[in-house]
């Protein structure tokens, strides 16, 4: 029999048969539905969501809480995505308790993770799990959760094909998992009616920032003050990450135009002639509008592509840079072009690996499909 992670990483991470939390439900159901045994912060969002689910947790740990979090997707290793604790979750433990239930049901990639999450949580006996979502809210298998507090980071054009073509829509996919008496944590003030519609008990809008909505989320949770410089020290794989100093090397895996937005003014200055970019996206991700962004940067681009079956083969990634780049050339494997990049910098220059968490996870020796 294969190993838990070898199993996770042979499932589809789409459902066959359309979004619902029916079959997930009925997966909880087989293992004595231990969502129900601990509240929940539930975090949904466009961008933002992994990072202020770690600081949420940090806050709600520093108040002297034994909490749970849950990620997704991951850069370095599928255990980031289950958190208890503190620390990483045994994988292979968590997915092998729900394993014999999942095949049985013919669970998802991420419903077998998510209840991992949510069992291991249980067993654990977690005061509170910080759960983000996957794919919008209503019908993502986080959608089942004892919710306390939800957080709205933001919302942009993302996922259109499936939550909607625009950002209301978007929001109310994402808001639709309110459940009466909770509190709505909001860092976009435009939903707050949406947030009222969906049954919010309290609604508090803070600041846009990551660090601003976990404060907001745990003292909400926590119903008193938290200390926010305990978090200072948290830091996430594949965000604004620093990988080298000469070059200058940089790896965020913005994933749309909002991400790029957020990341193109945080960048720290290059030594001299401007960001050589190595980058895969997403076919669905309005790849030109993004590469138009990313021109602001410097003159020359390496498309890749990632083993993600959406991704943007590098041809057609690099005939589309063309049309914004002075120099843009295709190098598919994405080790390969990274060494490319590399080479194009030079010793005093600067490299910036973006555009999908996917390309990062491969080059950080995740060489599978997420």
């Amino acid at each position: 029999m294969p190993s838990a992670t070898r199993w996770v990483e042979s499932l589809s991470p789409w459902p066959a048969d359309g979004f619902g939390t029916g079959r997930m439900r009925a997966l909880l159901g087989e293992l004595g539905d231990p969502q129900e045994r601990f509240p929940a912060v539930h975090v949904v969002g466009t961008n933002g969501k992994s990072t202020t689910t770690r600081l949420t947790e940090t806050l709600l740990a520093d108040a002297g809480l034994s909490v749970g979090a849950y990620l997704s997707p991951h850069v370095r290793g599928w255990s980031e995505r289950i958190r208890v604790a503190g620390e990483e979750a045994a994988f292979e433990a968590a997915v092998g308790g729900v394993r014999p239930s999942a095949e049985q049901l013919g669970a998802t990639q991420f419903e077998v993770l998510t209840a991992a999450a949510l069992l291991a949580f249980a067993e654990a006996g977690v005061d509170v799990a910080v759960v983000e979502a996957g794919l919008g809210g209503r019908h993502d298998a986080t959608n089942v959760l004892r919710t306390r507090v939800v957080v709205l980071t933001s919302v942009a054009l993302d996922h259109t094909d499936v939550l909607g073509d625009t950002r209301e829509a978007i929001a109310a996919e994402k808001l639709a998992v309110v459940q009466p008496g909770c509190t709505v944590v909001l860092g976009e003030p435009e939903w707050r009616g949406l947030a009222e519609e969906n049954g919010a008990a309290a609604i508090v809008v803070t600041g846009r920032s990551n660090l601003a909505l976990a404060v907001a989320a745990a003292e909400t949770f926590l119903g008193r003050a938290v200390d926010p410089h305990a978090a200072d020290g948290v830091a996430l794989a594949g965000r604004l990450e620093r990988r080298g100093e000469s070059p200058l090397e940089v790896w965020d895996g913005a994933h749309n135009l909002a991400g790029l937005g957020w990341l193109l003014p945080r960048l720290p200055a290059p030594p001299s002639g401007g960001w050589t970019v190595v980058c895969s996206i997403l076919r669905d991700k309005r790849p030109g509008m993004m590469l138009e962004a990313l021109s602001v940067l410097g003159p020359t681009l390496v498309a890749t592509e990632s083993r993600n079956g959406r991704a943007l083969p590098a041809d057609e990634l690099a005939a589309l840079a063309s049309a914004h780049f002075e120099h843009a050339e295709a190098v598919p494997e994405p080790a390969a072009a990274r060494a490319r990049a590399l080479a194009l910098a030079g010793g005093g220059g600067a490299l910036l690996v973006t555009g999908s968490l996917y390309l990062l996870a491969e080059l950080s020796g995740e060489h599978r499909d997420l």
